[in-house]
């Protein structure tokens, strides 16, 4: 289906395989991106706190900070060895959040599923960046990035309306089911490593430059951050402002999936052509009013709603072009590279999913949005010297 999107220029695999890696990715993003719009389901259905299971999210998310252990691992397996065992692990990780009773089972969960869509991302980029050029590479991550948005449209709404109609252990247990399947359809579809790109002949890692690296890392985590200050507190507010039910946020996160799906197609189309950097800086910039507006009209829905899905789109739109910036990051090892760029985003999520929810627990919607604002605004500043810097 997505390969109708590359011409000629592009490798034969790459075209043949897009759809099916973009595919795995999307139930494993519906998998990862459950918990944040869902907590407060999740929360009554576990007998808990909102707070409390946002300290549970930040330590999945605080997780991140072993990206980078994860990205020596990856380079010294076959990219279809890491993508295939990060899937099962992101499956295994979905059951013991079905299963478990208390917080810290389910932080334990969230750090396993963490930590395997890690591996996974990070094969599949590396898989990439052996195959693609840097000047072409954001069309084809762009369109696998449209998983993200997917996995929000399809993957996370079908698990709410199980939720709806059961509960969130079942719902985890339908994605779970779904990434592993997936897991053996990359086996069996993705032909090992071969030629230039078996691990054994890569090229060892050239020197990092600090200051472009830090520069990256920065822009990274206050993007990421921005984000999940919205993430983790609309679903919250939506209920508790508007009694919105697991339906109704079913369908919210389904218009979100689309408004994710458009910023995708456009960063993948525009990206290459308007510099990594620009388009970041773009995206975050349309971050900034949106906090905003909805910091000012979180009291009504029909104002509020639309710049958190204004928001989000704009954060998709920011976080599919910079993901190429990582892969030239660490020269001669792409999966290293975008470790340390995973690494500086999951510690921002990490840090926000912690202060968002307890903002928004004593505070209202208000607060987390001006925080969105702020962080997205740090983003911009970062992108706008790297590219003076490049």
């Amino acid at each position: 289906m997505l390969r109708r999107y590359l011409d000629d220029s592009f490798a034969p695999e790459v075209r043949s395989r897009v759809s099916l890696l973009t595919a795995a990715r999307t139930m494993a993003n519906g998998c990862f991106r459950f918990a944040a719009p869902f907590l407060a389901v999740i929360a009554r259905g576990n007998g808990t706190s909102l707070a409390g299971l946002g300290v549970a999210l930040a330590v999945g998310e605080l997780s991140g900070l072993l990206s980078p252990l994860n990205g020596e691992l990856v380079e010294r397996l076959h990219r279809r060895t890491a993508m295939t065992l990060g899937l099962a692990g992101v499956a295994l990780g979905a059951v013991l959040a079905a299963g478990g009773h208390h917080p810290v089972v389910f932080a334990i969960a969230l750090v396993i599923i963490a930590q395997s869509k890690v591996s996974f991302d990070l094969g599949l980029g590396a898989w990439i960046s052996d195959r693609v050029p840097y000047g072409q590479r954001s069309r084809v991550m762009g369109l696998t990035e449209t998983s993200w948005a997917f996995g929000l449209l399809l993957g996370v709404t079908a698990m709410g309306l199980v939720t709806a109609a059961t509960n969130y252990r079942v719902g985890y247990l339908v994605g779970a089911i779904a990434v592993a399947t997936m897991s053996l359809l990359i086996w069996r579809g993705v032909a090992p490593d071969e030629g230039t790109h078996h691990h054994s002949q890569r090229a060892e890692p050239g020197r990092i430059d600090r200051h472009r690296t830090a520069l990256t890392a920065l822009g990274m985590l206050t993007l990421m951050g921005a984000s999940q200050a919205l993430f983790v507190t609309f679903g919250s507010w939506l209920v508790d402002r508007f009694d919105f039910t697991a339906v109704s946020l079913s369908a919210v996160t389904f218009g979100l999936g689309f408004a994710e799906l458009f910023a995708s197609v456009s960063s993948a189309r525009k990206a290459d052509g308007w510099g990594k950097e620009r388009s970041t800086a773009l995206g975050a910039g349309i971050m900034i009013p949106a906090g905003i507006g909805l910091a000012l009209g979180h009291g009504h829905l029909a104002i509020g709603l639309p710049f958190v899905v204004v928001g989000i789109a704009a954060f998709e739109f920011a976080v599919v072009s910079a993901i190429p910036l990582g892969t030239t990051l660490v020269p001669g090892s792409p999966a290293r590279g975008m470790a340390l760029m995973f690494g500086a985003g999951t510690f921002g999520r990490a840090l926000v999913s912690l202060a968002a929810t307890r903002l928004y627990t004593h505070h209202g919607m208000a607060w987390p949005a001006v925080m969105s604002a702020a962080l997205a605004t740090i983003t911009v500043l970062a992108m706008w010297r790297l590219r003076r810097l490049h």
